[in-house]
C-alpha cells in the first residue's frame, strides 16, 4: 500500500533528523502546541460535536467529547510533560572491569512508534507529547468515530513543529478509514516501525497481536478487580469501590469485578451494594449475595466475570477468603488493575504478591491507574505485557537504550 509506504519512509527520515535536534526546540514546540490548544479550542470543539453527532452508544460519547473542561486537562498534561528532563542520553549504570573496560548503559529513543487506538481524542495530544519530549516519532491510527476530532489535533502539532523547524512527519495521521490499512501496517511496516501500540476493545488487541510482526506494546482490556478482606473497614471499602466503578466509568482502569469476603457480606457487602444502586449502577451478583435481596437482583452469569462493561455496570461475588479471590483475578483478570482493602498487612502482602497485575493496589481505588497520576506527565497507555515495559507507559518507558563500552587499546586476550 504506497499510501502507507510513504508514511513510513517520512517516519524514517524524521526519527533520525530527530536526533539532531536540540532538546530545547522540543520544548519549544510542546510550548507552542498548548498555545495553539488554546487559540483554536472553539475549533477543535466544532470538529470534536462532527464526531459526537454520529455516536450512538452513551459510552461512547463519554469517551469522545472533547469539550473546554477536557481540552484545559489535555493542555495541562502537556505541561507536565514539559517538566521532565531530557530522557536522551542518561547514563542508566556504568561500570569498570577488572581489564579496564568502561561500560556505560545510556538511554536512547526507541524510533517509530505506531499508534491503533479507538474513541479518545486525548490519546492524540498524549501520545504526540510524549513521544517528542522521548525523542520518537509516532504515526498515528485513530478510529474513524473520531476522525475529525483526531485530525484538527495532529494538524495543530504539525503545525507547532513546523514552527519551530522540526520535521513535521515526527507526528503523522493515518487519514485513510479503511480497515485493510491496519493489517497492512501490522504486517508490512517492519522496515519503518519499531513499536506497535494498541489502544482499545478486545477485539482489536487480539488483532494486533495475532497480525503484528512488529514488537507490540500490549494494552489488555482493564478488567479491574478489588477484594474486600473480611479485616476491612466498611467507610473506606465504601469510599474506594463508589469512585473506583463511578467516578469515571468508560475508563480502563474503572472497577469492573468486586469481590467480598463471606464474612462481610452482611456488614459491608449490603450496604456497598445499596450505595452503588442509588448511584445508578446496575448491579450483577451471585446467588449468596441474591439471597440477601430476596433474588430481585440480576444473576452474574460466568460471561460478566469475563466483562470489562466500561458503563455503569458491575458483576460482584462472594469468596471465602484472600486465596479464593486472588484464583478468580488470575482465572478472569487481564494484568491490569488490581486492587485489595483490608487492615491486615498479611493479607494485603499476600495480594499484592500473588496477583499476576502489571498495577496491584492495597487500599486505593484502581481509578488511580493512570501514568499522570504515577507522575510520569501522561501515558501512552497501561502495559499488559509479562515482558517491560509494564504498567502506565510514560515518557521513560518510551525509550530503549545501548552500551557504550570504552577502552584505551584493550584487546581479549587469545
Amino acid at each position: 500500500m504506497r499510501y502507507l509506504e510513504n508514511i513510513g519512509i517520512k517516519a524514517k527520515k524524521a526519527s533520525e533528523n530527530l536526533k539532531k535536534i536540540k532538546h530545547s526546540r522540543i520544548q519549544k514546540t510542546l510550548g507552542e502546541y498548548g498555545r495553539l490548544l488554546k487559540k483554536n479550542k472553539s475549533k477543535i470543539i466544532k470538529e470534536n460535536l462532527k464526531d459526537l453527532k454520529k455516536a450512538k452508544r452513551k459510552n461512547l460519547i463519554d469517551r469522545l467529547i472533547l469539550n473546554e473542561k477536557k481540552i484545559n486537562d489535555v493542555k495541562a498534561t502537556i505541561e507536565n510533560i514539559k517538566k521532565f528532563k531530557n530522557p536522551i542520553g542518561k547514563v542508566l549504570s556504568k561500570w569498570k572491569r577488572p581489564n579496564k573496560l568502561w561500560i556505560e548503559k545510556v538511554s536512547i529513543p526507541i524510533g517509530v512508534i505506531a499508534v491503533i487506538y479507538e474513541s479518545r481524542p486525548n490519546v492524540t495530544v498524549d501520545v504526540a507529547a510524549l513521544c517528542l519530549k522521548s525523542g520518537n516519532c509516532a504515526i498515528l491510527r485513530g478510529g474513524s468515530e473520531a476522525h475529525n476530532t483526531n485530525k484538527i489535533l495532529t494538524s495543530l502539532f504539525r503545525k507547532a513543529l513546523k514552527k519551530n523547524k522540526i520535521d513535521e512527519n515526527c507526528i503523522q495521521f493515518v487519514e485513510n478509514k479503511d480497515h485493510k490499512v491496519v493489517d497492512y501496517m501490522l504486517s508490512k511496516m517492519g522496515n519503518y516501525v519499531d513499536v506497535i501500540v494498541p489502544r482499545g476493545g478486545k477485539n482489536l488487541v487480539k488483532k494486533v497481536k495475532k497480525l503484528s510482526k512488529i514488537n507490540v506494546i500490549g494494552h489488555l482490556e482493564g478488567l479491574c478487580h478489588i477484594y474486600v478482606d473480611k479485616n476491612s473497614n466498611f467507610e473506606m471499602a465504601k469510599k474506594i469501590i463508589l469512585n473506583a466503578k463511578m467516578r469515571r466509568t468508560s475508563i480502563c482502569g474503572a472497577l469492573e469485578t468486586l469481590l467480598l469476603n463471606q464474612k462481610i457480606i452482611s456488614s459491608h457487602g449490603i450496604k456497598i451494594i445499596n450505595a452503588l444502586i442509588d448511584e445508578g449502577c446496575e448491579v450483577r451478583v451471585d446467588n449468596k449475595i441474591n439471597k440477601h435481596f430476596d433474588y430481585r437482583l440480576k444473576r452474574a452469569s460466568e460471561k460478566d466475570w469475563k466483562t470489562e462493561y466500561l458503563d455503569k455496570i458491575i458483576s460482584i461475588k462472594t469468596v471465602k477468603n484472600v486465596e479464593e479471590a486472588v484464583d478468580h483475578i488470575l482465572k478472569y483478570g487481564t494484568m491490569h488493575t488490581d486492587s485489595i482493602i483490608t487492615s491486615s498487612f498479611g493479607t494485603a502482602k499476600y495480594f499484592l504478591e500473588s496477583v499476576n497485575s502489571s498495577i496491584a493496589m492495597h487500599n486505593v481505588s484502581t481509578q488511580f491507574a493512570d501514568g499522570g497520576e504515577f507522575g510520569f506527565g501522561g501515558e501512552i497507555g497501561i502495559s499488559t505485557n509479562k515482558m517491560p515495559p509494564r504498567g502506565p507507559v510514560g515518557i521513560n518507558q518510551l525509550t530503549s537504550y545501548k552500551y557504550v563500552v570504552k577502552g584505551n587499546g584493550i584487546i581479549r586476550s587469545w
